[in-house]
């Protein structure tokens, strides 16, 4: 665009001058010269602007306060008060008054665009959660090699969920004040000190079962998942947000297979400490990519200043209206199923008698119905079902599934549940997201999935020593009483008080 064109059409004595005439003489008529277009002048600087000339939703005929009628040949301009004029930069236009996710692009959006924004997002996702899964099928056997006996490999378990239970709020407020790229970032480079240790631990040199321990440290800020749950909130229009959630589903099976595969066949190729090397890299390429590609903020422009760590500000989300009660719905509604899910890898050792490859085809198969049901059965689900509805429905097939999970005898009888059983959990967790979501500030979007992001480090801190009294007093069928029980009467309730049918955006 050349010079010229950014030049203003008025004299800088009517621009710029501290009493303008058509300020002080209404009457008096203004040079009726139109301005240039604002949508050909889209994120370029101007000698001379003012917000109020582009302000969403201002009349093209609005005359100044207080006057009935604009001035003669004042038509389209609206005449300002001095100290609205000046230089300032005029924003980008494109989608302006459109609703989040409908084409306005948030501030730092950058080259990439929205569509390759979220793209990205669930490739950094699967990246993550495919490392994670690495890890998870090679730290048993790890923790053996080292002498660690099932009781310290507990705590091992209990200190990493208590660590990202504490983190996931603290995580959240800061994807909120910090932006998407500084929260992907801190992700992938704390995931890439739990690895950096963990590869230390494989050598026979250095204290492993120490450094083991130590790997854990980095927990808090190991949140790759809520910070592209906020990604996607903040770049979907609401009604599209439950069906964009539920493709990271997708995601998580894709993380869930590969992960697991490649764990194991690394491991045993090439070592244990080869799957631990292949993971660190990978998390190093993906802070890479943070920097270089995420935008550094996917929020609207206005987010307000405040302390990233303040549990005040957190404990406020919880007051808004609407949003504590779908809260303690995912909380407890998902919680027995939970404890089951924990306990998982011992009722296949001692109650389904299945061998380590047979573990691992079961797990991979959940993974397989995740993949489906999240990334292609809840969105068609959510553009046609209100999400009350759809959160009533996980909450009664849940508990329909603990009824018969209690009456279950063998693998077989848990296959033909499996599928159930996925579909209530992954329904929960998608709609509450969603609300929840919707019930608070754009700006808060972060912060509130970092509180629904510590619903399942809660599980993994409990779950163990609560899981394990009541699997060694009561055998199997415990699981499926309480899951039956605590999802009845989750069920009444919301069939008690409705939970409003539509939740909209808190602006």
């Amino acid at each position: 665009m050349s010079p010229e064109m950014l030049q203003s059409p008025w004299p800088s004595s009517v621009l710029c001058a501290p009493s303008p005439p058509s300020l002080s003489h209404p009457s008096q008529p203004v040079p009726a010269t139109p301005p240039p277009p604002l949508h050909s002048m889209s994120g370029l600087d101007a000698p001379c602007c003012s917000e109020a000339l582009h302000r969403p939703g201002a009349s093209a005929s609005a005359g100044p306060p207080g006057d009935s009628a604009p001035s003669p040949g004042t038509e389209g301009l609206w005449p300002l008060p001095a100290s609205f004029l000046g230089p300032c930069r005029i924003p980008r236009m494109q989608g302006a008054g459109a609703p989040r996710g409908q084409g306005q692009a948030p501030s730092g959006m950058g080259a990439l665009g929205r569509p390759r924004v979220l793209l990205l997002t669930y490739l950094l996702t699967t990246l993550d959660l495919t490392c994670l899964f690495m890890q998870f099928s090679i730290l048993p056997y790890l923790s053996r090699r080292l002498g660690l006996d099932p009781v310290a490999f507990g705590y091992l378990q209990t200190a990493f969920g208590a660590l990202q239970l504490l983190g996931g709020p603290m995580f959240g407020r800061f994807a909120d004040q910090r932006g998407a790229r500084a929260a992907f970032t801190a992700s992938f480079l704390a995931s890439s000190a739990l690895y950096l240790l963990l590869a230390a631990a494989c050598s026979p040199a250095l204290p492993g079962a120490a450094l083991l321990f130590a790997s854990r440290l980095p927990a808090p800020l190991m949140h790759a998942l809520p910070a592209a749950q906020m990604v996607i909130a903040d770049l979907s229009a609401p009604e599209e947000r439950p069906a964009a959630l539920g493709r990271l589903g997708l995601c998580f099976g894709v993380g869930t297979i590969l992960g697991s595969l490649l764990g194991g066949t690394l491991s045993a190729a090439c070592g244990i400490q080869c799957p631990v090397l292949v993971a660190l890299v990978a998390n190093l390429l993906g802070a890479a990519l943070s920097v270089t590609c995420i935008p550094a903020s996917t929020k609207g422009p206005g987010v307000p200043e405040a302390r990233v760590f303040d549990p005040k500000a957190i404990t406020h989300l919880l007051r808004r209206p609407g949003v504590l009660p779908v809260f303690l719905v995912k909380v407890v509604s998902g919680f027995p199923s939970g404890l089951f899910t924990v306990m998982f890898s011992i009722i296949c050792m001692d109650f389904f008698r299945l061998e380590a490859a047979q573990a691992g085809y079961l797990t991979s198969a959940f993974g397989v119905l995740l993949m489906v049901i999240q990334g292609l059965v809840i969105g068609r689900l959510s553009s046609r079902f209100s999400e009350a509805a759809l959160l009533r429905t996980s909450v009664l097939a849940l508990s329909v599934v603990g009824l018969a999970m209690a009456l279950m005898s063998n693998v077989f009888h848990f296959c033909l549940l499996m599928p159930g059983l996925v579909f209530g959990l992954c329904l929960l967790n998608v709609v509450t997201d969603s609300m929840l979501t919707k019930a608070v500030s754009a700006s808060d979007t972060g912060t509130m999935l970092g509180l629904c992001a510590a619903v399942q480090p809660l599980t993994r801190t409990l779950g163990p020593t609560l899981g394990g009294l009541l699997y060694r007093s009561f055998g199997v069928p415990v699981f499926g009483h309480v899951q039956f029980a605590v999802n009845l009467l989750v069920f009444l309730a919301l069939r008690r008080q409705p939970t409003p049918q539509k939740t909209d955006k808190v602006r």
